[in-house]
C-alpha cells in the first residue's frame, strides 16, 4: 500500500511542479557548478567583488544556466514563458541586448531581447520533437559586441500523457489444441505508447481481456495469452473472439487505452471415435457380377476432422468373408464392399457380414476415452440372373478308332441350365472348327456321331468346340471345346522305306551281302514295329539268293553262289514278303532289282557302269520333262488343238492303244494303294525298256 499511495501522489504531483517550474523560470537559472555560485549577501555585479573575491574565483561569464522546460501540449490565450536570460553584467540599463539563435529560434522560441524572457510560441509535440538547443548571447545594445562569449543550452519538452497505447499488429490469429489443459500458451501481443517511457508512468502499459472470458486470460505485464478453461471442445465450439486491452499510467484510473482483437481457432485433436450412421445396412445384387465391382457403401462418421477422421474398415465376421471384401474411398471416408469370388444363386441366396470402422490415427492421450472403431451389420441379398448353360466339364477328350463306322456315335456332351427356371437345352457343333463337317450332334442329347471315315494317318486329332443354347433365350450360350484322339487300327501294309536298286559283282563270293534293306508301315504300332521277311514260296529254292533278317529290324540280301555274268543275266527280280505284327497282321510284296556289274578283282563296281545307269535315268527324266513341256505349250499356230496331236500317255501307257484314254479336264482321285511286286512281263511294252 505505501508503494501505491507513492504512485498516485506522483502522478498527481508530477504535472503541477512542471507547471510551477515553468511559471517560475528563474529556478531555471541553476548554475553549472556549486563553486559558481556567488556567496550569500555579496553583490552580483563583478563591481560589487572584494578583492579577496578576486583572488579567490576563476574569471567566468556573469550568467550562466544548464537547462529548462516546457510542457507539451500546453497552450493558453498567451505565449507560454518558458525562462528567462540574465546576466551579472546587466545594471539594469538598456545597454545590454539579448539575442537567441539554435533549434527554432525566432519561430518556435522568441527572447525579448531587453528582459531575457523567452516564450514558446506555439504548441509543442514531445513525440515529435523532445528537445531543442539554442545558444544565448549577452551583447552590447549600442554596439552589437559580444560582452561574454556565447553559451549554448538545452530546452526540454516535458512529457504529458496524451498518447494512448497501439496495437500495431492487430488484429491477431492464433490457435491452440482443444482439449488443452489451462495454462496452455496460445499467442503474444504487443501494444506501444509514443509517450516517454522513462519518465512518469505514461507509457507503462497494462494489459487485461474485455471479451473472451473465462475461456482465455492475459497476463497483465507480458500480454501473453493462456488457456482459462479445460476440456475446450471443437466440435462444440471451434472459434473464440477475444478482445485485449492495453492502457498506460499501470492501468491506473485517467490513464489512456488501446484494444485489439485475437480471433482463436481451436485445432483439432482424435478425442472421437467413428460412429455408422446406422447399425444395419440392406444391399442387394445381381448373382453374374463382376468380380471387384461395388455392391454398396458404409459410411462411419467422425467428428474429427482430416487425417484424425480417417478409417480403416475391415469384415470381422460373417459367412461371406471369403466371398466379399471392404476398402476405403479416400475421398469420401466410405467403405465400398466389393465382390472377391463369384455369387451363384442357385446355391446361397444371402449373405450376412460383420463391418469394422477404426480409426488410422490414434491420439494416445485419449486412448482412455474408449474404442476409437465402431461396427455395423451388413445383409446382402443375391438376386437370380438368367444364366448361361454349363456344361458337365469343362472340355471333353474322346477317343476313337479310325475304323469306327460311319453314323456310329463316339461320345456325348451334356449341359444343363442353373437357373431355377430351367430352360431347355440345344446342341450344335461350330462348323468354323469342323470344316469337313466330319462329325455331327444330335441337337437334343449331345449325342456325337462320325459323319466322313476317319483316318489316323491323315489327322491323329480333331479340335472341335461344341455349343450348348437355351431354348427360351437363344442369348444364352455356351461353349465347350472337344478333342477327339484317333485311336490306331492295324490298316495299312509294311513296304520298302526307299526303292532299293541291288548291284552284284560278277567275281562276287557266296554268301556276299548284296543289300541291305528296311520296312516301313504307317500305323502306330504301341510297342513299335517288328516286321518279318519272306520270300515268295516259289522263290524259297532260289539258286541265286538267299535273304537273312537282322536284329535292327532289317534284311540282308545275300549271294549263294558266285561267276554271275551279265552276258548270261544282267538283271535279276527278287520279290519279298513283308509282313507286320498286327492283328490281323497285314502284308505287302517288294520286288528287289539286282542287276551284275563289272567290279574290280577285289570287289569294287566299276565306275563306269554306274555312270551309264545314273546317265541312263538322268536321259530318262529329260525325256519326260521335254514331253510334258510339249504337251503344255501353246502357241498362235495350233493352240490348245496342237496338244492333241500327239499324246505321249501313248508312248508310257500302251494299253492307251485298245481305246482307254485318261481324260485331262477331270483330276483323277487320289487313292493310296498297296505297292505290289513287280512281276515280270515278257510281253509288256514300255519306254523305259525301250530307252534302255
Amino acid at each position: 500500500m505505501p508503494e501505491r499511495l507513492t504512485e498516485m501522489l506522483m502522478d498527481v504531483w508530477t504535472p503541477l511542479i512542471i507547471l510551477w517550474i515553468t511559471v517560475l523560470p528563474s529556478i531555471y537559472m541553476a548554475p553549472l557548478n556549486q563553486s559558481e555560485i556567488l556567496p550569500s549577501g555579496s553583490s552580483m555585479g563583478l563591481n560589487g567583488l572584494s578583492g579577496e573575491q578576486k583572488v579567490l574565483n576563476r574569471s567566468k561569464r556573469g550568467w550562466v544556466w544548464n537547462q529548462m522546460f516546457v510542457l507539451e501540449e500546453f497552450s493558453g490565450p498567451e505565449p507560454i514563458l518558458v525562462g528567462r536570460l540574465h546576466t551579472d553584467l546587466d545594471p539594469g540599463s538598456s545597454k545590454i541586448k539579448y539575442i537567441l539563435s539554435g533549434d527554432g529560434a525566432g519561430t518556435i522560441f522568441v527572447i525579448n531581447d531587453k528582459t531575457g524572457d523567452i516564450h514558446a510560441m506555439k504548441r509543442l509535440d514531445r513525440e515529435e520533437k523532445a528537445e531543442y538547443t539554442l545558444t544565448a548571447q549577452a551583447v552590447d545594445g549600442d554596439t552589437n559586441k559580444p560582452l561574454e562569449p556565447p553559451s549554448e543550452f538545452i530546452i526540454k519538452v516535458q512529457d504529458i500523457n496524451d498518447n494512448a497505447p497501439e496495437f500495431l499488429d492487430g488484429p491477431y490469429h492464433a490457435t491452440v489444441p482443444e482439449m488443452s489443459i489451462v495454462g496452455t500458451f496460445v499467442t503474444k501481443v504487443t501494444a506501444t505508447d509514443a509517450d516517454d517511457p522513462v519518465y512518469g508512468n505514461s507509457a507503462k502499459l497494462v494489459y487485461s481481456i474485455l471479451e473472451g472470458q473465462p475461456y482465455f486470460s492475459i497476463e497483465p505485464h507480458t500480454a501473453i495469452i493462456k488457456t482459462a478453461l479445460p476440456n475446450m471442445d471443437r466440435e462444440a465450439k471451434e472459434e473464440y473472439f477475444v478482445v485485449i486491452q492495453a492502457k498506460d499510467m499501470g492501468g491506473h484510473m485517467g490513464g489512456l487505452s488501446g484494444t485489439t482483437t485475437v480471433t482463436i481457432t481451436l485445432t483439432d485433436v482424435n478425442d472421437n471415435p467413428p460412429k455408422f450412421a446406422q447399425s444395419l445396412y440392406h444391399f442387394s445384387v445381381m448373382e453374374d457380377i463382376a468380380l471387384g465391382e461395388p455392391i454398396g457403401r458404409v459410411k462411419a462418421n467422425d467428428l474429427d476432422i482430416g487425417e484424425n477422421a480417417k478409417s480403416s474398415y475391415d469384415i470381422i465376421e460373417g459367412d461371406g468373408m471369403d466371398i466379399f471384401e471392404i476398402t476405403s474411398d479416400v475421398q469420401t471416408q466410405d467403405g465400398i464392399i466389393r465382390l472377391r469370388k463369384p455369387l451363384d444363386f442357385e446355391t446361397k441366396k444371402s449373405y450376412t457380414l460383420k463391418v469394422e470402422a477404426a480409426n488410422v490415427h490414434i491420439d494416445p492421450r485419449f486412448i482412455s476415452g474408449g474404442p476409437f472403431k465402431d461396427t455395423a451389420t451388413v445383409k446382402i441379398v443375391v438376386e437370380d440372373a438368367d444364366e448361361p448353360p454349363v456344361f458337365s466339364s469343362p472340355t471333353y477328350l474322346l477317343e476313337v478308332h479310325e475304323n469306327v463306322a460311319i453314323n456310329s456315335v463316339i461320345g456325348q456332351v451334356t449341359a444343363h441350365d442353373p437357373d431355377v427356371s430351367s430352360s431347355p437345352i440345344r446342341f450344335s457343333i461350330d462348323r468354323h472348327t469342323d470344316l469337313e463337317r466330319q462329325f455331327n450332334i444330335n441337337a437334343d442329347d449331345g449325342k456325337i456321331t462320325l459323319a466322313t471315315a476317319l483316318d489316323r494317318e491323315t489327322n491323329t486329332w480333331h479340335n472341335i468346340t461344341i455349343v450348348a443354347t437355351e431354348t427360351r433365350n437363344h442369348s444364352q450360350v455356351s461353349r465347350v471345346p472337344v478333342a477327339i484322339k484317333v485311336l490306331d487300327v492295324n490298316d495299312n501294309a509294311p513296304e520298302f522305306a526307299s526303292e532299293h536298286d541291288a548291284f552284284l559283282c560278277e567275281n562276287g563270293k557266296p554268301g556276299q551281302v548284296i543289300q541291305t534293306i528296311s520296312a516301313i508301315d504307317k500305323d502306330d504300332p504301341k510297342n513299335g514295329h517288328i516286321f518279318l521277311y519272306s520270300l515268295l514260296p516259289e522263290m524259297v529254292n532260289n539258286p541265286n539268293f538267299t535273304i537273312k533278317k537282322n536284329e535292327d529290324n532289317t534284311l540282308s540280301i545275300l549271294a549263294k553262289h558266285s561267276g554271275f555274268s551279265r552276258q548270261t543275266q544282267e538283271v535279276y527280280l527278287l520279290p519279298i514278303i513283308i509282313s507286320d505284327s498286327g492283328n490281323p497282321p497285314m502284308s505287302s510284296t517288294s520286288t528287289l532289282t539286282i542287276r551284275v556289274c563289272g567290279c574290280s578283282s577285289d570287289g569294287i563296281v566299276h565306275m563306269g557302269a554306274l555312270i551309264a545307269i545314273l546317265a541312263c535315268i538322268i536321259l530318262l527324266l529329260v525325256i519326260v520333262v521335254l514331253f510334258e513341256n510339249i504337251i503344255r505349250y501353246d502357241d498362235e499356230g495350233g493352240g490348245e488343238e496342237d496338244t492333241e496331236a500327239f499324246d505321249i500317255a501313248t508312248l508310257q501307257n500302251p494299253d492307251g492303244i485298245n481305246g482307254f484314254l485318261p481324260r485331262k479336264d477331270i483330276k483323277p482321285d487320289l487313292q493310296f494303294m498297296p505297292r505290289q511286286g513287280l512281276a515280270p512281263v515278257p510281253n509288256g511294252v514300255d519306254v523305259d525298256e525301250l530307252l534302255m
